[in-house]
């Protein structure tokens, strides 16, 4: 057990609705450690100002969502090459008074992918096992990238409805990463070994991912980094066909273990209940 109390965050704005202070204080509660995680509410004009208070008030360190994730690099004092590479910090660590800053978006995404196989007993896939489709060139998409190259895959076919928002993307690796047209995202999926989506397309409250998967081969695996719906109209394409798919919830979660490593010296587990605790919340 820790013996000083170590006090953490998520900061944002808004940010009422992160699941953040649920999944980090059940875990502080799990390994009986002490220190608190709460949301902390943090307008984009008032974001320095916001951030000297944390330090100020004794946190040891802190998460960093929407609207921060890019403008927080420039209050740290030092991040690390994963952060420089994706081009956005959501894990921030201090320690006397300095700001350091990480990224976890991409070890959530592989990890999530990773811990479903083994779940699943999926021991036939791999990420190296072929070409990986991904849609959308976001911010999001930089890190499962980033994510898809650490972890072997041998070429990936980037999709975004803004051509040049895809080639710029594909500058991180040149040699790998191949930009196609959106608009032939229903056939491009013939010879893919994994199909991910990192748009907001099909997401609660935003219009539906246009596109069929039936073309997909039978031992591809489909993903969405959506988690709201916990099925969304890809995932329910991909169930429909029997083919092997991971939902978005995962990736959240397994984000934010590295950040409690740093913080609280234990790695902790996504589990089951965790999962279903989060979903009910």
């Amino acid at each position: 057990m820790n013996e000083n109390f170590v006090k953490t965050a998520v900061i944002g704005h808004p940010i009422a609705h992160s699941k953040s202070p649920l999944i980090h204080n059940t875990w502080l509660g799990k390994y009986e450690l002490n220190g608190s995680y709460e949301a902390v509410d943090i307008a984009p004009d008032v974001l320095g100002t916001g951030v000297k208070a944390l330090v100020k008030q004794g946190y040891c360190g802190f998460n960093v969502t929407l609207p921060h994730k890019i403008a927080i690099i420039d209050l740290c004092d030092e991040i690390d090459a994963r952060a420089k590479t994706i081009g956005a910090v959501n894990t921030v660590t201090i320690c006397d008074g300095k700001l350091y800053g990480t990224n976890t978006d991409a070890f959530g995404f592989a990890h999530n992918i990773l811990e479903t196989c083994k779940d699943k007993g999926w021991d036939d896939w791999s990420f190296a096992g072929g070409r990986a489709i991904v849609l959308g060139a976001g911010g999001a998409s930089r890190a499962v990238i980033y994510a898809l190259l650490n972890q072997g895959v041998p070429e990936i076919v980037l999709l975004n409805r803004t051509r040049e928002k895809a080639d710029e993307l594909a500058q991180m690796a040149p040699d790998k990463i191949i930009v196609r047209s959106w608009d032939e995202r229903n056939k491009i999926v013939i010879d893919a070994n994994l199909i991910v989506n990192t748009t907001s397309l099909g997401m609660e409250g935003k219009p539906p991912l246009d596109i069929d998967i039936s073309l997909a081969p039978p031992d591809a695996l489909v993903t969405d980094i959506v988690y709201a719906p916990l099925y969304t109209g890809l995932l329910q394409q991909a169930k429909g066909q029997n083919l092997r798919h991971v939902t978005g919830i995962g990736m959240l979660l397994h984000q934010a273990r590295p950040g409690f490593e740093l913080w609280n010296g234990v790695m902790p587990e996504v589990t089951p209940a965790l999962i279903d605790k989060v979903l009910a919340a």
